[in-house]
């Protein structure tokens, strides 16, 4: 469907035309007239099918005039995507000048927020850590809100937003406009609905399996410590525009950003420990394309919308099969064909990668590496053709009296070719490494020994109990540490249980199996950009000291024996 099929607004549908769309995607189409008419709606759509056009377009064309204070507030689960969703609402609104959109979150001054707010903003668009500490400043009344969005509710939820959330919901007007949309729909996101809103109307688009049809899959299987030159290889051979690589640690992406610039690649990494300006600057080099490789963690790189990702590379195997979604999702969109490229090590992660293409209904093919040969076969053949474009270059005179001096000294024409061809092209042949590909056998029963994930649900098995000396007065909240614990050690959030914060402290409920892991990974770690160390706590042993039954036993024996010899 068009959009002038809807009934919008003359400059809606002109900023529309100017951003280039015309036909809507399926959640467009399907939500736009619903939330124009005032409905509350649960939207179930995946990351790259045109959310924040299906939501931001009505809500800006309620939005009414001369009211200063807040009508709209978006809630979003990363800075990134805050900053990206308000950027596009300010597109829609270009138009209507009546519409002033801020985006607000953390990591950055708040003093500056505080004064964009006083100049005037009526469609707020933020994190809710940040959002909650405005309202507890009252630089932000939202007592006329009329509509409130929650994107990314599902991400929100794992990132241990769930008490900031419910706190704004109880903030604000219980007459409003409710509008949720979430990958999936896990009991959590159930809970929120069915308190928080009204009668909603339910939404969904195409499933999982659709939204990988447009990208081609592959995995490699690598020998041990041979996956940097597998990596090395697919990058030379493919040569691609702009990619992205998925770690599941900050230190991972620290070693891999700084290994492939020593290669010669123009890559740079992004993960939570980073300062926002800094965060922002690398953005801005690979939106550029001034950097063509962008590696990141899971946590760093939600929200992250970068149009024209060539290809996607899990260096390192998902923990959770959703990030595996979120991850190749970042290519292939809007009509688009993409690759997305998984390395392995073992049979583990063999039935592991087989768990996920059973879970996302697609085909994961397994794939040679490119040949060494024939890449360097390739390179030569550019090589060659470049030289054409030489022909008409000036030739200086000193180049011509150089030949002389060297075939003075016995050198032939040939050979004086031939070595500075060479010195031209053996740092590309040095830098192309060459790796034999594993061949495992193709059979799909489990290992004895194998789990479906290297980190299980911490509901299923045993728990353990970790400190952090940071707490409330550090000014910390469940969503920072999670963030934290996920984005250093890659166990996905929902295996993390309970946080609890106290004044100078805080405790969190860990996988037992892995609290050694997850204490090493912290080492040296930041939470909120606060220095943390974690240790284990230690459990109180509440057990009442049961009595000695022997010494008992002989007590009641003599008392016995006393009155038998009294009777007697």
């Amino acid at each position: 469907m068009n959009f002038n099929n809807l009934e919008l607004s003359e400059e809606i549908l002109s900023a529309i035309n100017d951003v280039g769309f015309e036909h809507m995607t399926e959640i467009q189409e399907k939500s736009i007239p619903i939330i124009l008419q005032g409905y509350d709606v649960i939207g179930r759509s995946n990351t790259g099918t045109g959310k924040t056009a299906a939501f931001g377009i009505p809500v800006i064309e309620q939005i009414e005039k001369n009211k200063e204070n807040v009508q709209v507030l978006i809630l979003c689960p990363t800075r990134e995507l805050a900053q990206q969703a308000c950027d596009e609402i300010k597109k829609f609104s270009r138009y209507k000048k009546h519409v002033k959109p801020l985006a607000i979150f953390g990591g950055v001054n708040i003093d500056k927020q505080i004064y964009q707010l006083k100049r005037g903003a009526n469609l707020i668009i933020g994190t809710p850590g940040r959002v909650i500490d405005h309202i507890n400043r009252r630089t932000i009344k939202l007592n006329t809100l009329k509509t409130i969005v929650l994107d990314e509710a599902d991400e929100m939820l794992q990132m241990g937003f769930r008490e900031d959330i419910e706190a704004i919901l109880n903030h604000i007007p219980d007459e409003r406009q409710t509008i949720l949309f979430s990958a999936t729909m896990p009991s959590e996101i159930l809970a929120i609905t069915k308190e928080y809103q009204n009668n909603p109307v339910l939404i969904k688009t195409i499933s999982k399996s659709k939204t990988v049809d447009a990208i081609e899959q592959l995995y490699y299987n690598i020998p041990y410590g041979k996956k940097f030159d597998a990596l090395t290889l697919l990058l030379i051979s493919y040569n691609y525009k702009s990619s992205m690589i998925f770690c599941n640690t900050k230190k991972m992406v620290d070693e891999l950003s700084d290994s492939l610039i020593n290669r010669g690649f123009k890559a740079v990494g992004i993960h939570g420990d980073m300062k926002q300006s800094q965060r922002t600057a690398v953005m801005n080099s690979f939106k550029s394309g001034k950097t063509s490789i962008l590696v990141a963690t899971d946590v760093a790189a939600r929200g992250i919308d970068v149009s024209g990702v060539d290809a996607v590379f899990n260096y390192d195997l998902p923990q959770d099969n959703e990030y595996y979604i979120h991850r190749i999702g970042r290519t292939g969109r809007a009509g688009k064909t993409g690759t997305a490229h998984t390395l392995i090590n073992n049979k583990k992660q063999l039935f592991e990668l087989q768990g996920i293409a059973k879970h996302t209904k697609s085909d994961i093919k397994e794939s040679p590496l490119p040949d060494k040969a024939a890449i360097i076969n390739k390179k030569m053949i550019a090589y060659a053709d470049s030289f054409e474009t030489k022909r008409n270059d000036v030739i200086y005179n000193e180049s011509y009296n150089l030949i002389n001096l060297l075939k003075e000294s016995g050198w032939t024409s040939d050979e004086i070719a031939l070595h500075l061809v060479n010195e031209a092209f053996s740092k590309v042949v040095q830098n192309i490494p060459e790796v034999s590909v594993i061949k495992h056998s193709r059979n799909t029963s489990e290992p004895k020994n194998s789990r479906k994930s290297d980190y299980s649900d911490y509901k299923s098995s045993a728990v353990a109990m970790i400190n952090i000396n940071i707490g409330r007065k550090q000014k910390i909240n469940p969503n920072f540490i999670l963030g934290a614990l996920v984005d250093a050690t890659g166990i996905s959030g929902k295996n993390f249980g309970k946080i609890n914060i106290h004044d100078n402290f805080s405790v969190v409920e860990v996988p037992k199996n892995k609290i050694d892991y997850i204490i090493s990974s912290m080492r040296n770690g930041k939470i909120n950009g606060k220095k943390v160390v974690l240790t284990k706590a230690e459990k109180k042993n509440n057990r009442r000291k049961q009595p000695d039954i022997r010494n008992k036993r002989q007590k009641d024996n003599k008392h016995f024996s006393r009155i038998y010899k009294k009777k007697g």
